[in-house]
């Protein structure tokens, strides 16, 4: 069973990077070690009391697809009203829109507990977590306001829209169309895979889409960025009908089996609405705020993975019993803990992940110390 390592993190934290110099800069000023060591805590109690126990339940059942829906297993439905409720996904985000305001190193700290207790499950708050920011960053204030509240409480998730069947790792060659209509537009294509592109964990997904306005350039330079939600808005925020989406299936994988990863259809019956984020053909600039949050996100991934191996290897270890040391009196067979090989590979393993790990921690720190120094310009109102 998974044990968050608290220690490990706190001696990153405090000794090595020394994080509570944040509270130097007026961004962080509420910040301290404390609060970071009382937020640690109780990540490692929700990872280890409920992440880590459906983990297996996870891969097992995963999640199965009917009808253009996805159900997923009703302990993940379980432990994400719980993760609401505790207000993990309004940790990093700004208070004007019901966040928390923590810094994106403690973040860290508390996804990699995560990640290392259930990947299938944190893969679902990552993209939302990253939709954000690019909807804080770019998104004018009327779409942000329209959006972004219920994104960081948690009521919906988020996804990232990117490829196509056709296009592979070049997005330049994507087809997805975006058509005027009036304020909106209408989205036109197929995307494939759709980390979370639909389950039953929230009441909406919001999809940030990559597509092409009618007439646009050739290439990247002609790539637009839209949020296109699963169900329309009503004048007073409440949901409306169903958006021109849909998930026309879902991938059979090796692993992670309750991480749905979908392939989604845009516009079978006229266009589905979506909102332009920003100026138009400046998506994959736009994208990137997304793309580089789930490229940090996915190396403390492999931090928290390379923890739960290098755990169950040493438990293997001290439990496996076989061979007699080198050197050892007598007989008896002993555990393989004792022989020299196997406790060169368990410390060479440990010293991977405490870097690792002090690698992470260190690149969220750089990020915090360089959002509390500057400003992101804003798109213009529209």
């Amino acid at each position: 069973m998974y044990q968050a390592p608290v220690r490990d993190l706190r001696f990153v934290l405090d000794e090595l990077l020394g994080v509570a110099s944040l509270a130097t800069l007026p961004r962080y000023h509420e910040f301290s070690s404390e609060l970071a060591a009382s937020v640690i805590d109780e990540a490692a109690r929700f990872a280890q009391d409920v992440l880590a126990p459906i983990n297996r339940v996870g891969d097992s059942v995963g999640a199965s697809f009917r009808d253009g829906a996805v159900q997923m297993p009703a302990q993940f439905v379980s432990a994400y009203k719980q993760f609401v409720e505790g207000g993990w996904t309004q940790l990093t985000a700004a208070p004007e829109f019901g966040g928390q305001g923590a810094p994106l190193v403690l973040a860290v700290a508390v996804e990699e507990l995560g990640f290392g207790a259930n990947l299938a499950f944190m893969l679902c708050p990552l993209l939302a977590r990253g939709a954000s920011e690019a909807l804080e960053a770019v998104a004018s204030a009327p779409l942000q306001a329209r959006l972004l509240p219920k994104l960081v409480q948690g009521e919906w998730t988020g996804t990232m829209n990117l490829t196509e069947p056709q296009a592979g790792s070049d997005l330049a060659a994507i087809r997805a169309r975006a058509t005027p209509d009036g304020d909106l537009y209408r989205i036109t294509g197929q995307k494939i895979f759709i980390t979370y592109g639909e389950h039953d964990l929230a009441t909406n997904i919001v999809h940030l889409v990559l597509a092409r306005i009618d007439g646009a350039p050739a290439g990247i330079k002609g790539i637009s960025l839209f949020a296109v939600p699963k169900f329309l808005l009503n004048a007073d925020g409440s949901l409306g009908q169903h958006n021109d989406l849909r998930c026309v299936s879902i991938e059979h994988k090796l692993g992670i089996h309750a991480s749905p990863t979908c392939v989604m259809s845009y516009g079978d019956r006229g266009g589905a609405i979506g909102y332009l984020i920003g100026m138009p053909h400046h998506g994959l600039e736009y994208m990137f705020i997304m793309m580089n949050s789930a490229r940090l996100a996915v190396g403390v991934q492999g931090v928290g993975l390379a923890e739960l191996a290098l755990q169950q290897a040493s438990e293997w270890a001290r439990s496996r019993i076989q061979g007699r040391p080198a050197g050892a009196n007598g007989d008896a067979a002993a555990t393989i803990v004792h022989h020299p090989d196997v406790r060169r590979m368990l410390l060479t393993m440990k010293a991977n992940v405490e870097a690792m790990r002090a690698l992470a921690l260190y690149t969220a720190l750089q990020l915090d110390r360089a959002r509390a120094e500057t400003t992101r310009p804003r798109a213009p109102p529209h």
